[in-house]
């Protein structure tokens, strides 16, 4: 198959995928957003296609049974990799929509989860494993300024540049710690214990497509339960001069398109 045609038969899977998720959630997208996704997976295949080609097995169901909490609770680990075997390596990759600065900036929290994935398919299953790694398939803004722009030259640059790969080491040592920070949280959530992470968390920096942003920015921006949440106010009062007041504290959920979600949603429940 040429470039065009197997780009061709991914828009066409896209769509099928968009399709079965719709009927399943009853929720649709708008254009924009679906665009945008739609793009990622172009983006991702056009960077990543020597990988693609090279996994022998995807989503790959990987998991640990029968833990059990402090409180005695029991409780599985769930998982899903991709992984590819050549001769005598094998590597696991977890794929990610996030960008690669944020997850570079951020690997501690990755390499948590992919300690438990190697440790499932090395100990549990026997086999070795030889690298773990993320694909973070969210485009950098080079990448974005071209596509924006329609320059193609520009573009091949951009994509040439972007590195979406980041190596995360294992280490067997810190499993039990990853599993019992695991133990807390469904501890935590056994007993409706929710509490909001501090407001230093929220003013927290990481460097993300170029810039830097808040962890508010970043999280609690696509968090629907911000505009409860006792952090979220006090953040929002810091960084406002003040002024919490209800127009001014829920500006931001002006910046999303309403009108074309609710519209995209009533067509998906007029149609079904």
């Amino acid at each position: 198959m040429t470039d065009q045609e197997l780009e061709t038969a991914i828009l066409e899977i896209f769509e099928q995928n968009y399709e079965i998720l719709q009927a399943e959630g009853g929720h649709s997208l708008t254009e924009d957003t679906k665009r945008a996704a739609l793009q990622q997976v172009l983006l991702y295949w056009r960077k990543m296609r020597d990988v693609a080609e090279r996994v022998t097995e995807t989503e790959v169901k990987l998991t640990l049974p029968e833990q059990q909490t402090r409180k005695g609770r029991k409780y599985s680990i769930h998982g899903v990799v991709d992984v590819v075997q050549e001769e005598e390596r094998t590597v696991m990759y977890d794929i990610k929509t996030h960008d690669a600065e944020y997850v570079q900036s951020n690997r501690g929290d990755y390499e948590k989860q992919l300690n438990i994935y190697a440790h499932i398919w090395q100990e549990l299953r026997g086999q070795p494993l030889d690298q773990t790694a993320i694909i973070a398939t969210a485009h950098p803004k080079e990448v974005k300024q071209a596509l924006h722009a329609g320059d193609e030259a520009a573009l091949e640059a951009a994509l040439a540049a972007w590195e979406p790969l980041v190596d995360i080491p294992f280490a067997q040592q810190q499993v039990e710690a990853v599993i019992a920070d695991f133990s807390e949280v469904v501890d935590a959530i056994e007993d409706r214990q929710f509490s909001p992470p501090p407001l230093s968390r929220l003013e927290q920096r990481y460097k993300t497509r170029g810039r830097e942003k808040r962890f508010a920015t970043q999280i609690c921006g696509n968090c629907d339960g911000r505009f409860s949440c006792s952090s979220y106010r006090a953040y929002t009062q810091a960084n406002r001069g003040g002024d919490v007041s209800f127009n001014r504290y829920f500006r931001d959920f002006e910046s999303t398109d309403q009108e074309a979600w609710l519209n995209a949603n009533l067509e998906t429940n007029l149609e079904s």
